[in-house]
């Protein structure tokens, strides 16, 4: 069974997660909250938000059923960022004219599952 979180509407810029996305995507949870507490990226923060709730919610659902699992044995099977909506705002410049400013959002999603299911 797969154990999903998502984080919709984050306000970065999804190409700025994609790379931390395709750095633990296929790797154990617990290998990979480590890898991302010591990434300097703002997006690693929000990264490891999710993936720490992917694995709440792995052993929320677990202990409804009587069975434990625990971050060691949970891989990353689905690690993806998609681009959300964008603000659009307006900078006044020089001469009566505006610049676009673009505030972007992302929605990130990881999906767990444990290793006796792959």
């Amino acid at each position: 069974m797969a154990f999903k979180a998502t984080h919709k509407y984050a306000r970065i810029s999804a190409r700025k997660v994609r790379p931390l996305a395709d750095l633990v995507r296929g790797k154990f949870a617990d290998e990979a909250l480590d890898l991302l507490k010591y990434q300097p990226h703002r997006g690693a923060r929000m990264l490891e938000k999710v993936l720490r709730s992917a694995v709440g919610n792995a052993q929320d659902s677990d202990q409804n059923s009587g069975r434990s699992v625990a971050p060691e044995r949970l891989v990353i099977t689905l690690a993806h960022v998609d681009g959300g909506p964008t603000f659009k705002r307006i900078r006044p410049r020089a001469r009566g004219m505006a610049f676009g400013i673009l505030k972007r959002t992302a929605h990130i999603t990881v999906e767990l599952e444990t290793l006796e299911e792959l």
